[in-house]
């Protein structure tokens, strides 16, 4: 006897990949009407059908696409671990939260420690640590790479340092040799923060694979979209299990949704000041959050890793054809190169105007966006100099020149997957322009 929801549900797949079809075809691109975009999702009729395939099984925490993601995921690195959360954001946190563990002992994070970081960065990546009473120490970049300055590591090291975050800058990887033998010589923890960076090699191996654990975003701009949504990645499985602790409320328990007594031993644990044999699934040992993921979500991500390595091959070529088509006008700005024994699985296409140029970062920002090719500045800037920092207590090692920089001098453009052909020659025509016609008048 057949199912009848089963032949329901087969029907409803293929109306969601015909709507899909219908609804997202492919629009022409215009020069000078169309938007080129920095980032976005791109996508196909394989989403929307496992989307619709989640919510037609209305199981709407994690579930069986989160099962799947995750294990897929952490193959993919070559890792053990992956757990999902609800973006990239949550997953710094959660990556910071579980080195503040008891269950760490002496090697855990307390109030007053210090992480060393960047201050050319995003603020998720910096927030975590002033959020758990941490002391961000905040050292330079060098540039071209806009990754961290390794020769300042061992003036930021103090007595309190316990670790580093350190942020794979749109996609270059930061020169993991030098801050894994720092780490490793001094017994930190390392954080490769990885939202901006999947898929980026170095000497051959992927990042996030080399430090004690790794994040990841899936925010619509990054290399594989879930809308929104996040994982930390680690081989050691106490890591993974903290982690997990702090995502789900802070509790002791590591049943996943849905199932009872996976210790088998539900009911004769002794832990604080409980008394013996209180139920596992409602102790808690730690302060934690609820930042789970949804199933839905989840199905979108399974999809999209099915595109993933073609995503990262798209924008490599496009981040060439870019750098190709813009050395001649070097003379004007200063063009990203890769950190030495790296392949960036490249986020964006960043670029410094020149001091001396005839036209100012903003001047051409705004000469860029007048054409409809969308720029971004490289992310806060100098965040000692963000007002949401103002009040917080952190260290800055020497006098941030290349910070500095960042903040007046960068911007970059877009190079995802959904920019074609036809937008780059647009885009490095519309930079030839501007350079162009700002010296003719002497701006």
């Amino acid at each position: 006897m057949i199912d009848r929801t089963q032949e329901l549900r087969a029907k409803i797949l293929d109306l969601a990949g015909e709507y899909c079809a219908e609804k997202f075809a492919a629009r022409p691109f215009v020069p000078g009407e169309s938007s080129v975009p920095v980032s976005g999702k791109v996508f196909d009729a394989s989403e929307m059908r496992t989307l619709v395939d989640s919510a037609l099984d209305f199981w709407l925490t994690a579930g069986r696409f989160a099962d799947r993601f995750e294990r897929e995921f952490a193959r993919w690195f070559g890792l053990r671990g992956c757990s999902l959360t609800n973006s990239g954001s949550s997953a710094n946190l959660l990556a910071i939260s579980a080195l503040t563990s008891p269950k760490l002992g002496d090697r855990r994070l307390v109030p007053g420690d210090e992480v060393i970081t960047v201050a050319a960065g995003f603020p998720t990546t910096i927030n975590p640590i002033i959020q758990n009473g941490l002391v961000p120490v905040f050292v330079d970049v060098t540039l071209p790479t806009y990754n961290v300055d390794v020769a300042q590591l061992e003036s930021a090291l103090s007595p309190r340092t316990r670790a580093l975050i350190l942020a794979h800058t749109l996609g270059n990887p930061f020169d993991l040799a030098a801050v894994t033998a720092f780490a490793s010589r001094h017994g930190l923890w390392l954080i490769e923060d990885c939202c901006d960076a999947v898929g980026s090699l170095y000497q051959g191996g992927k990042v996030g694979t080399f430090g004690d654990l790794a994040t990841t975003s899936f925010y619509p701009a990054h290399h594989i979209t879930m809308g929104e949504g996040g994982a930390v990645l680690t081989n050691k499985p106490l890591l993974k299990t903290l982690v997990e602790s702090f995502r789900d409320w802070g509790r002791d328990c590591w049943c996943a949704p849905g199932c009872d007594n996976t210790c088998g031993k539900r009911f004769d644990w002794q832990l604080g000041g409980l008394p013996c044999g209180y139920d596992h699934k409602y102790t808690y040992s730690h302060i934690g959050y609820n930042l789970k993921v949804t199933d839905m979500q989840a199905a979108v991500g399974v999809a999209q890793l099915q595109k993933l390595d073609g995503f990262i091959a798209d924008r490599r070529r496009n981040f060439d054809a870019l750098r190709d088509g813009l050395r001649e006008l070097e003379e004007f700005f200063i063009l990203p190169e890769a950190t030495a024994g790296s392949e960036p699985s490249w986020f964006g296409f960043p670029i410094a105007v020149r001091p001396g140029a005839p036209f100012t970062r903003n001047q051409v920002t705004r000469a860029l966006e007048e054409r409809k090719v969308a720029t971004r500045l490289l992310f806060g800037g100098n965040l000692t100099r963000q007002p949401a920092y103002q009040a917080s207590e952190y260290r800055v090692v020497g006098q941030l020149k290349n910070t500095d920089i960042v903040m007046n001098q960068v911007f970059w453009i877009g190079l995802y997957p959904g920019i074609t052909p036809a937008m780059l020659d647009y885009m490095l025509e519309s930079l030839h322009a501007v350079a162009s016609m700002a010296v003719q008048v002497g701006v």
